[in-house]
């Protein structure tokens, strides 16, 4: 399944395990940084 544009923002594609992901509210204020789905991606 393909992740949709939502809110006007287009998906983005996690670095680490390349799956497409969603714009969510608590990226909003960030999200033009935001590199991956999960925190668990991220090494954090």
């Amino acid at each position: 399944m393909r992740a949709k544009i939502k809110n006007g923002f287009k998906p983005k594609v996690c670095v680490t395990c390349n799956l497409e992901f969603e714009w969510r509210k608590k990226w909003a204020k960030n999200w033009e940084n935001v590199k991956y789905c999960s925190k668990k991606c991220g090494g954090k």
